[in-house]
This record gives C-alpha cells, sequence and structure tokens, in this order.
C-alpha cells in the first residue's frame, strides 16, 4: 500500500515523515474498532492542539474563490476514531483544525458542507425519503386532476391527458396479455370438461406458427359457449385469464362437478425438458372464477382398494370420467416416467398402469370409502386395483383409452373401457371392460358386428335415446402407431349400442370430414359432438380454429352449431329431467335410422334387443335392464315406451298408451309383467315333466311285465331254466336292483339309448311268434306299442307321451 502523505490532512503530523500503515493490524479484520488495537497518539503541530481525523465522507465541493468552508469543521473538537468501511483497508484518519503556518496558496480551503451525517449515507438517506414519500405525492390532490395546479398552463393540461391515455392503453394491453390466445395455429393433448352449457378447456399442447416445434406446453384457460349458436369458422370462444398456479401438463383429465372443475395428471414438456412439481389437486370454483391447491393429498382405503395413507402420484396418457350425479370422478390407467414424477430417473422405464384412481369430490359421500365420511375441501382419493378381473392376465395394463359412463345397470351405473394401449401391446374393441360403480368391480363384455381397429387417444361421447331403451358411444378418431414409424390419424365414426354391444360404422365417405386425428377433446351437448383440437400429423400446416360439430342424430358433420332452446341446465332428455343419473347432453337426440335398423325400435327408443347379443354371464349386465323413463308426444299425450318385438296393428312399434307419470313406475309394470309370464311358462314345464315322470314308471312297469311272461313261457318246458322260470314269476318293482344286470339297465336308462341287452330281447321274444289265440293278439299289440319289444325310455315318453299313454291304458 503507498504511503500516506501528511496532506491528506488537515493539519499535518509533528513529523515530516511519512507513515505506512502496518497491514497486518487486527483492527483491518475487524468491522468495529477497540482501544487495544489503537496506535501511539502523535503530537501535532497546530499551535500544541490535539490532532483531529478527517472523515474519509467529507464531500469535495466548489474549490477557488467559491469555496464554501463550514465554521462548524474548523472548530476544535476532541480527539476521535472512525473506520472506512468503503475501502478495501481500513484506514485510521487522523483529523485536525487548520494550521495558521500553512500558507492558503499551497493549500486552499476545502469547501464543506455542515451535515450531522456523512455524505454518502446523506444520500442513502435522501433516496429512501424519496421512495417513501413519492407514492403518497401521487395520490395527494395537489397532484391529481382536479387540483391541477399547472391547470393556468393550457399546454400542461394537455400533455396530461395524452398521458392519462397513453397509461390506459399500456393496463388494457396488460389485461389482454394475461388472457389466453384463443387464436392458434395447432392444439391438442388438453384437458376439457362441460358445466352449466360452458365447455372448459385447460393446457395441453399449442402452436402460433407452422415452424413452432418447442415451447408448445402451456396453462391456456378457455371456455366455449354452447348456449348459443355459431359458425365452426368463428366459434364462440373466450380466452380466460391465464392461471399461475396449476402446471402446464397435457395429456391429464379435468374432472367436473355442478360447480367446480378438477385438474389431475398430465405430463410436463419434453421440448424443452421441464422437471415435474410434486402434485397438487387443483380446483376451479367456477362461480368465483378462482383457482385453490390441495397438496399432497393421499389415499383412504375402500372396497378392492389399496391401503389407505399412499401418496397420490401423478399419471399422464390416462383415460377419465365425471360421474357428477354421483360427485365422483374416475382416471384409468396411463403412465409414470421422468415427466410426471419429481425425481425420476431418465434412465428409468416408463412404468404403465391398469388401477383404477377415483376422486370423490368435496362435500360428497362414497359409500366404497372405510368409514363413508363426507368428502373434505381436498377431496378424498381411492385406488381401486383388485376388483374382478382386475388383478388377472387378461386385463393389462394399457394408456390412451377411454372410459365413458352409462347408467341404469347396477345401482350406480357402470363405466366402459375402451381402446388404448401400451408400447408393446394395443386393446382390442371386441371384448369391453366393464366396471361396476356400485360393487367396484371390473367385468368383461363380448360385442358383435364389424369390430374397430386397434386405435389409441380417440375421443367418446354417450347419448341416451328418449325412453332409455338404448344408449349409443359415438367413438371418433384416434391413432394406430403400427408399424412403427408409420402412423396413421383415423377420422371414421363408430357407434358402440348399449345393451346390445353391438359396433356399428356411420359411413360419413360423401361428407366434408374433418382431418384425421388423435388427442382432441369430445364432449356432446343437445345431441352434438364438438371436437377441440387434435393432433393432424405434419401434413395440415395450420388448423384454426379447431372445432367441429358432428350430429349425433342425422349422423352428419355441420358447418355449425345449432343451440336448442330448453329451461335445464344439465341438458337431459326432456322425459329424463327428474332423473339425477341420466345423461347430460342428450337433450334432442332422435335415434338414428342406422341404428333402429340393428336394435330395433323407433326414434324415440323401443329397442327390442335390451340385453347383449353376446350373452353376460355376470355383473349388471346379465342381472340388470336399461332405464325405462315415459315419453310425452309431440301432441301431448304421454305414452311409455316398452320393449316389445314387434309393433301393435297399426301403430307406432312399441309405444303402448298410459297415463303414468313416471318412467320408474312403467318400468316396474313391465318387470312385473314379464316375470309373471316366465313364472307360468316354468310352472307349466315343471307340471308337464312331472306329468312324464309318472307316464314313463307306468310304461316301463308294463314293459318288465311283459318280459317276465315271454321269459316264462320259454323257459317252462326245459328243466335247466327251471330256476329262472321261478325266477322269472316274480314280480317286477321299481327299485333298482344290485346286480349288474341291474346296474346294466339303469345305464341304458340313463343314457336314452337301446342297449345290446333290450335288442337281444326283442329278437328273442316268443310272442312275436305265437301264432294265434285270444291272449296272443293282445300280448303282440303291446308288443308293437312298446316300440317294437325295445325298453322304453324317458325322452320318447316326453316327446311322445300321448302314444306312450296310449300303451299304458290298452295294458
Amino acid at each position: 500500500m503507498p504511503a500516506i502523505d501528511s496532506r491528506d490532512f488537515d493539519c499535518g503530523y509533528s513529523t515530516t515523515s511519512t507513515r505506512t500503515p502496518d497491514l497486518s493490524h487486527p483492527r483491518r479484520r475487524s468491522p468495529v474498532e477497540s482501544d487495544s488495537f489503537r496506535g501511539p497518539r502523535v503530537q501535532s503541530s497546530c499551535n500544541g492542539e490535539s490532532p483531529r481525523r478527517s472523515s474519509a465522507f467529507l464531500e469535495v465541493g466548489l474549490g477557488g474563490e467559491d469555496a464554501i468552508i463550514d465554521s462548524k469543521l474548523r472548530r476544535d473538537s476532541p480527539t476521535k476514531s472512525y473506520v472506512d468501511f468503503q475501502s478495501q483497508v481500513d484506514v485510521d484518519k487522523p483529523e485536525s483544525v487548520d494550521s495558521s503556518a500553512t500558507s492558503p496558496a499551497d493549500n486552499p480551503p476545502r469547501p464543506q458542507m455542515s451535515s450531522y451525517f456523512p455524505t454518502l449515507p446523506r444520500l442513502l438517506c435522501l433516496a429512501l425519503a424519496i421512495l417513501l414519500v413519492a407514492p403518497s405525492l401521487r395520490s395527494s390532490p395537489l397532484l391529481s386532476a382536479k387540483a391541477n395546479p399547472l391547470s393556468r398552463n393550457a399546454r400542461s393540461s394537455e400533455t396530461i391527458e395524452p398521458l392519462k391515455e397513453v397509461k390506459r392503453e399500456a393496463l388494457l394491453r396488460k389485461s389482454k396479455r394475461e388472457d389466453t390466445q384463443t387464436d392458434v395455429c395447432k392444439r391438442w393433448s388438453g384437458q376439457s370438461a362441460i358445466v352449466n352449457g360452458t365447455l372448459y378447456y385447460y393446457g395441453g399442447r399449442a402452436t402460433t406458427s407452422a415452424d413452432q416445434t418447442t415451447n408448445e406446453w402451456n396453462s391456456d384457460f378457455l371456455a366455449i359457449d354452447l348456449t348459443k349458436s355459431w359458425q365452426i369458422s368463428s366459434p364462440s370462444i373466450t380466452g380466460l385469464p391465464v392461471p399461475s398456479g396449476p402446471p402446464a401438463v397435457s395429456l391429464g383429465y379435468l374432472w367436473n362437478s355442478y360447480d367446480a372443475l378438477y385438474l389431475y395428471g398430465g405430463e410436463f414438456s419434453d421440448t424443452p425438458v421441464a422437471s415435474p412439481v410434486p402434485f397438487s389437486t387443483w380446483a376451479f370454483d367456477i362461480s368465483s372464477s378462482s383457482w385453490s391447491e390441495s397438496p399432497n393429498p393421499q389415499t383412504s382405503s375402500g372396497k378392492n382398494s389399496e391401503p389407505a395413507d399412499q401418496p397420490v402420484q401423478r399419471a399422464a396418457e390416462g383415460a377419465g370420467v365425471s360421474v357428477p350425479s354421483l360427485g365422483r370422478g374416475f382416471y384409468f390407467g396411463g403412465h409414470l416416467d421422468f415427466l410426471t414424477t419429481p425425481g425420476w430417473s431418465v434412465s428409468i422405464a416408463r412404468v404403465y398402469l391398469r388401477g383404477l384412481l377415483e376422486y370423490t369430490f368435496p362435500g360428497y359421500i362414497n359409500s366404497a370409502i372405510d368409514g363413508g365420511q363426507t368428502a373434505g375441501s381436498s377431496g378424498i382419493y381411492r385406488n381401486i386395483t383388485d376388483g374382478g378381473t382386475q388383478d388377472s392376465a387378461g386385463f393389462p395394463e394399457r394408456a390412451d383409452g377411454l372410459l365413458v359412463f352409462v347408467p341404469g345397470y347396477g345401482k350406480s351405473g357402470i363405466i366402459l373401457g375402451l381402446a388404448g394401449g401400451t408400447n408393446a401391446t394395443f386393446t382390442q374393441m371386441n371384448i369391453i371392460d366393464v366396471y361396476d360403480i356400485d360393487t367396484s368391480t371390473w367385468y368383461k363384455q363380448a360385442t358383435s358386428g364389424p369390430t374397430p381397429d386397434i386405435r389409441v387417444n380417440p375421443c367418446a361421447v354417450a347419448v341416451s335415446a328418449a325412453d332409455g331403451s338404448s344408449t349409443q358411444v359415438y367413438m371418433y378418431g384416434g391413432q394406430n402407431l403400427l408399424p412403427y414409424g408409420e402412423q396413421k390419424q383415423y377420422d371414421d365414426m363408430w357407434i358402440l349400442s348399449i345393451p346390445a354391444f353391438t359396433w356399428i360404422e356411420v359411413d360419413t365417405g360423401n361428407q366434408a370430414n374433418p382431418p384425421g386425428r388423435a388427442g382432441h377433446m369430445c364432449n356432446v351437448w343437445n345431441a352434438q359432438m364438438v371436437v377441440v383440437g387434435g393432433y393432424v400429423g405434419q401434413d395440415l400446416s395450420c388448423d384454426s380454429p379447431g372445432i367441429y360439430v358432428f350430429n349425433t342424430s342425422s349422423l352428419q358433420w355441420q358447418s355449425d352449431y345449432a343451440a336448442l332452446q330448453t329451461d335445464d341446465d344439465l341438458n337431459r332428455q326432456t322425459s329424463q329431467r327428474d332423473d339425477p343419473s341420466a345423461l347430460q347432453g342428450s337433450f334432442g337426440y332422435s335415434v338414428p335410422e342406422k341404428v333402429q335398423s340393428v336394435i330395433g325400435g323407433n326414434a324415440v327408443g323401443a329397442a327390442t334387443i335390451t340385453a347383449p347379443a353376446q350373452a353376460a354371464t355376470q355383473g349388471p349386465l346379465a342381472t340388470g335392464g336399461p332405464m325405462s323413463y315415459t315419453v310425452t308426444q309431440s301432441d301431448g299425450s304421454v305414452a311409455t315406451e316398452t320393449v316389445t318385438p314387434t309393433g301393435t296393428g297399426g301403430g307406432t312399434p312399441g309405444v303402448q298408451p298410459g297415463n303414468q307419470t313416471q318412467g320408474s313406475s312403467g318400468g316396474s309394470n313391465i318387470g312385473a309383467i314379464v316375470a309373471g309370464v316366465i313364472a307360468g311358462l316354468l310352472a307349466v314345464v315343471a307340471a308337464y315333466l312331472g306329468f312324464c315322470v309318472w307316464l314313463y314308471r307306468k310304461q316301463l312297469a308294463v314293459y318288465k311285465n311283459h318280459v317276465a311272461m315271454a321269459q316264462n313261457q320259454h323257459l317252462t318246458g326245459d328243466p335247466r331254466f327251471i330256476g329262472a322260470a321261478a325266477s322269472a314269476n316274480r314280480p317286477f318293482t321299481d327299485k333298482s336292483q344290485p346286480s349288474s344286470e341291474g346296474s346294466r339297465y339303469s345305464a341304458d336308462n340313463r343314457s336314452g339309448s337301446s342297449g345290446g341287452r333290450a335288442n337281444q330281447l326283442s329278437s328273442n321274444n316268443p310272442y312275436r311268434n305265437v301264432p294265434g289265440g285270444t291272449g296272443a293278439a293282445t300280448a303282440a299289440s303291446s308288443t308293437e306299442d312298446l316300440m317294437a319289444g325295445q325298453e322304453p325310455s324317458f325322452l320318447g315318453v316326453v316327446l311322445n307321451p300321448r302314444r306312450s299313454l296310449r300303451v299304458v291304458n290298452r295294458d
């Protein structure tokens, strides 16, 4: 460090030599100075006064003649020490008063300002004061527009107004940037739900230009109004504020109750790779338009479920469905990997799932959960892994499939699992997985008709006939990943009719079909399937706005969405409005003629096929049936749809007039009638079989008597068979004989065949060669009636009881 010259101080030291500070002095390592580390006192040459140490923070002011000298700094003051915290090396500088021996020319007076604080702290304090006072001045009436001090100046007033307008426009632009952008090039793999006629769409992936290949994941939040009519070229879509809490995910699911949305699952961006955060359930309250988080959820135990208190993981590419009437949402299958789970190593392979995750919405009760308590504000999760066929080899893991809710079977309805697969296998659709909600059990049901090709990531909706006799599941699009590298997007439409479980392909070849797609969202309202987004491949540069409408009644793609007038917020069929479990979005649905030709009935229902074509062996499909509702016709008359094979003469097939006001009573009457008819038929059959058993026993006794008489007559003259003749004279009984011969008779009778012994008796029967006599004719005619000497069988009696009865009576 260079030597410090005595001119650096206001009063020099008594010695003319320089002093070099000791860099190793302990005081330079501490921010606080102590007396034990002070150096020796130096005698001043300034009139015998003790030297003063000057402040390192003294401000350099004006120089020369205009220098302002503060007399306070030139007065005598006691010796004091300080530490210079801003220098690299703390230097102890002694202060001193001006020396009279110093020439003004050599040492011109230094401009000094009076202050109780050093210069730099004073500046800091001034800046802090400005920061504190400025906001209050902004709101001060003095500076407001009403009390503008510059109002006398016309130019100043004219300047402020444009500034205010610029500020307002800036705020509007800022607010607009916070809303979701509705005009995009492509959008796919998001999450959607319908509540009270509004279709909500969250997240997924989107591009704003044809050449964009990164940063596709987003937190976009959209609303499509389905209570108004619009053209598909300009749909009624609104960009909602982009939420800051929920993560930007794709391929999750958006459950919905009657007043809220619940976001589950999804995967994070892979280009660029985004690290997933710990899973939380995010809920959107529709009335307040606010999001809330429930972090670190855990499972509860219940029927066919995993134990309680297990952390819920975030899965992606699973299938989801909401059942608002039960207050539950379901998520089936999917996968876990490094884009879904925090801390998952990229070296660990993806894990596919086959469990069914159930979420009970806040405020609802679920009897399948142990304890049956009401779900709190965070809801209740249950992981179902041991329900029926779920733990079998025929129930593989899968992702990218579908779940569809169908009411009317079991106490709570059923859920169908369709399509999907893994990176190695794909799910065929000739057999459907069926989940009984009430028993938490999976079953399998075979289908009939032509089967759709294997696929992943299609979409599906379900609508109900007015009378509830059938439910149609419409499946659209999807993707075939085989062969690898040559994936294909489908544009076909299929219908799975329930309860017939019959596939029906819709011919849309002559229509303006949307491009084939996968990863699209489908929802139904006013019996119209609304398709949003979808991956369309690389051949199509943009697919904007990417919203299409399919009419489920006419089986036509439409250029517009037509809103129907109804005061039912759930958009159910008019005949089903009193049933909370009825399918939403079915209002206005008529069964298409193509479907009628397969399952029978008419536009309002009356299906004649009310059971699976491939008979169900267990579960609600084997024991239950479709719902039955009262349908009000256009002329005001009330009719109850019933299941009849053919229509009544001259009237609408299957429609029976009546005055019932509730569909459930009509269904009960039909069930009682069917049960009565079946019981009556069973009684008749039982009585007939009982009569046949009696007749068979009688005919068998006659036959045995004839055999005994024949043997007795044939063996009478032979002394070798005297014992046999005597034995033959013993009467026959209906009791089983312990001999082997008796066993052979019994076996012959059980099989219904004419054994070798019966044939021998027939060929050796002496009655056939009797020349005549009074008894001969009777014996011969009886023998002919007894099947030409063969032992009678029970089957023969059942098939021809009249002939058998004639033989018994004649004998």
